[in-house]
C-alpha cells in the first residue's frame, strides 16, 4: 500500500512538474518581452528617467529570451534584468487618492499576473514597480501643448539606417509603436481586434519579413488595426512617385462611381463623365483591388476607410497611360486614360464663392474656403436670410468660434475630453469641457441653421460641426462623418518610419462618443449613382429643403 502511495505521489509530482515547466512559443516569448520592456521604459524610475539605452536594452535581452525553455526561465530572465536596473525608492505620491476623475475603459495592466507566462515571484515585481512608479519629467514622452495634452515621443533614436535585415531590429520598431498605442492611445479600447491579439498577430510577421517592402508593410497592417482615421502610414520603402488620372471618383455602396474633373480643361479630354461606373482599373478588377487594398486603408469606420481605399485604388506609378473598363447606361465601355502628377491636378482657384444666398432667402457658406477675417462679412450679409446651411464637407479654417459667436447667446459646453496621465502611464483623465457663443454680441442670428457633413468631415471638421450643434435651431444632414476628432499626435518611429494618432479623446458634453462614430446626424442622406449622374448635391437638396420649413 504504502509502495502504491509512493508511486502515485511521484506521477502526480512529475505531472506538476511537467505543468509548471511547460513550454511558451516563441511568439509568445516575444509578447511577453514586448509587454515588460514598454511596461519598464514607461513605469521604472531609473529606464524613465533615461540611465539606460532602452532600445540597446531590448537588442540584449532578446537572444536570451530565445533560449528561455519554460515560463520559469523566462521570468528568472525578466528578474535578473530588473535587478540590474537599480532601485525602485518607495513613492509615497503614488499611494495618495487624488482628486481626479479617471477614464479608464483604456487601462489594463491585467496581464502582469498571468500565470501562465510568469512566476508569481515576477509578477510581484512587476506590481510593485507599478505602485512605485515613476513620478518625474519623463525622457522618452512629454506633453507638448499643456493645453491639449496630447504626448510628444522625445528622445527616440532615429535610425537613418537601419538593418532591416536584422530582425530583432524589426521586433524593436514594431514594439516601439505597439507600446506607444497601449499607454498613450485614449481610443483602444475601441479597434475593433483586441490590441493583445494585434501584437501577436504581427511578430511572426516581423521576423519573418524577406524585404524592407514586407516589414513596413507588417508595420503598416499594425497602424491600421488602431482605427483611426488620423493613422496614416508613410515610409522610406515606398519610392515611388504616384500619379492620378484627370476624373474624381467617390465609393458608393463599394461601387466606383466618377462624380467629376480635377480641371475643366481635363475634362473635355476625359472619356469618362459623372455617373459612370468603374468596374476595372489596368485589368485589375475593382473587388480585387479593394481585397488588395483594405489591409492598408486606415480609416476609424467603414466610410473613411473606403474614402482612403478611394485614392490608393486609382494612384499609378508605372506609367503615364492606363485602361479603364467602365458602366454607362447599362453598358459596358473600355478606354485609355491618362495619368498624371498630383500637382498637375491642383485646380485653380478662380470665382471662387465662399458664401452666397439662395432660392428662398437661404444662404450657403463653403466651409472649407471661409476665412476667419470674412466672418463678420459673411455674417452681415446673410444675416437678413431666413436660414444658413454651413458646408462641412470639407476642412475649415478655424472660424467655429466667430461664427458660434452669432448664433448662440450664452457661453454653451459642447465638448469634453481627456488626456493621458503621465504619472499613471495608460490611464486618461477626464478634462473640463470646452465653450462657445457670446452672451454680448450685439449681432445675434435667429434664422434656422443647417450642417452638412460626410465622410470628408475630418477632425477639425467634426469639432467645428460640434460647437456649432450648440446653437438653436440646427438640423445636421449627411452622413456618418470620419470618426477621428481630437488633435493630432505625430509619431516618428524612425527607420523613415512615420505614422499619427488622436492624441486626446473628444467627446460630447453628455459622454457621447464621437471616436469611429462620427458626429451626431440628424437626417441621414446618401449621394446616388443616378444624382451623380444629373449633377446633383442631393445632401444639399435636402438641407435646402429642411432650411425653408
Amino acid at each position: 500500500m504504502n509502495k502504491l502511495l509512493l508511486v502515485l505521489g511521484f506521477v502526480l509530482s512529475q505531472g506538476i512538474v511537467s505543468i509548471s515547466a511547460q513550454q511558451i512559443s516563441q511568439d509568445q516569448k516575444l509578447a511577453t518581452t514586448a509587454k515588460v520592456w514598454g511596461f519598464l521604459k514607461y513605469y521604472h524610475p531609473q529606464v524613465a528617467k533615461g540611465k539606460f539605452d532602452w532600445d540597446a536594452q531590448l537588442l540584449e535581452i532578446l537572444p536570451k529570451v530565445a533560449q528561455a525553455e519554460n515560463k520559469e526561465e523566462l521570468s528568472k530572465i525578466y528578474l535578473d534584468w530588473i535587478s540590474a536596473l537599480g532601485e525602485v525608492p518607495l513613492c509615497k505620491k503614488c499611494a495618495k487618492e487624488e482628486n481626479q476623475t479617471y477614464f479608464d475603459k483604456n487601462f489594463d495592466l491585467s496581464w502582469i499576473d498571468d500565470a501562465d507566462v510568469f512566476t508569481e515571484q515576477l509578477s510581484n515585481k512587476l506590481r510593485f514597480i507599478e505602485q512605485n512608479r515613476f513620478q518625474g519629467k519623463h525622457h522618452y514622452v512629454s506633453v507638448k501643448y499643456k493645453q491639449v495634452g496630447n504626448i510628444s515621443l522625445e528622445n527616440e533614436p532615429e535610425y537613418n539606417d537601419l538593418d532591416w535585415q536584422n530582425p530583432d531590429m524589426r521586433l524593436l520598431i514594431g514594439f516601439k509603436y505597439w507600446n506607444i498605442i497601449e499607454y498613450f492611445f485614449p481610443y483602444k479600447y475601441q479597434t475593433d481586434q483586441p490590441w493583445e491579439e494585434v501584437l501577436l498577430e504581427t511578430i511572426p510577421k516581423l521576423r519573418t519579413a524577406p524585404s524592407e517592402m514586407e516589414f513596413h508593410n507588417a508595420l503598416q497592417q499594425m497602424v491600421v488595426k488602431i482605427d483611426d482615421s488620423h493613422g496614416w502610414f508613410i515610409s522610406s520603402s515606398d519610392t515611388k512617385t504616384y500619379k492620378l488620372p484627370a476624373f474624381k471618383t467617390k465609393f458608393i455602396n463599394e461601387k466606383l462611381v466618377v462624380i467629376g474633373h480635377y480641371k475643366d480643361s481635363l475634362a473635355a479630354l476625359s472619356p469618362l463623365i459623372k455617373g459612370d461606373v468603374i468596374v476595372a482599373l489596368n485589368d485589375k478588377p475593382i473587388e480585387a483591388l479593394i481585397e488588395e487594398n483594405l489591409p492598408f486603408a486606415w480609416g476609424s469606420n467603414k466610410a473613411s476607410k473606403f474614402r482612403t481605399l478611394n485614392s490608393m485604388v486609382l494612384r499609378f506609378a508605372e506609367k503615364s497611360q492606363g485602361k479603364v473598363k467602365f458602366i454607362r447606361n447599362g453598358e459596358i465601355k473600355e478606354a485609355k486614360i491618362n495619368y498624371f502628377p498630383m500637382d498637375d491636378l491642383k485646380p485653380v482657384p478662380s470665382n471662387l464663392v465662399k458664401w452666397k444666398i439662395m432660392d428662398g432667402n437661404i444662404g450657403y457658406v463653403d466651409m472649407g474656403h471661409l476665412m476667419n477675417e470674412e466672418v463678420d462679412a459673411m455674417m452681415d450679409d446673410l444675416m437678413a436670410t431666413d436660414g444658413i446651411i454651413f458646408d462641412v464637407r470639407n476642412y475649415p479654417k478655424g472660424t467655429m468660434y466667430n461664427i458660434a459667436a452669432y448664433l448662440i447667446p450664452e457661453r454653451r459646453y459642447f465638448y469634453k475630453f481627456i488626456i493621458p496621465d503621465l504619472t499613471y502611464p495608460g490611464r486618461f483623465k477626464w478634462q473640463g469641457g470646452g465653450i462657445c457663443g457670446n452672451p454680448k454680441s450685439k449681432s445675434r442670428y435667429k434664422g434656422n441653421i443647417t450642417l452638412l457633413v460626410n465622410e470628408r468631415t475630418q477632425s477639425h471638421a467634426e469639432f467645428t460641426v460640434m460647437a456649432l450643434q450648440a446653437a438653436d435651431k440646427v438640423v445636421t444632414v449627411g452622413s456618418k462623418t470620419s470618426g477621428a476628432d481630437g488633435n493630432v499626435t505625430r509619431l516618428n518611429l524612425g527607420a523613415g518610419v512615420e505614422t499619427n494618432m488622436s492624441g486626446i479623446g473628444i467627446f460630447y458634453p453628455d459622454g457621447t462618443e464621437t471616436q469611429r462614430k462620427g458626429i451626431k446626424v440628424d437626417v441621414e442622406v446618401h449621394p446616388t449613382i443616378e444624382g451623380i449622374r444629373a449633377g446633383r448635391d442631393e445632401v444639399l437638396e435636402k438641407a435646402l429643403e429642411i432650411a425653408k420649413r
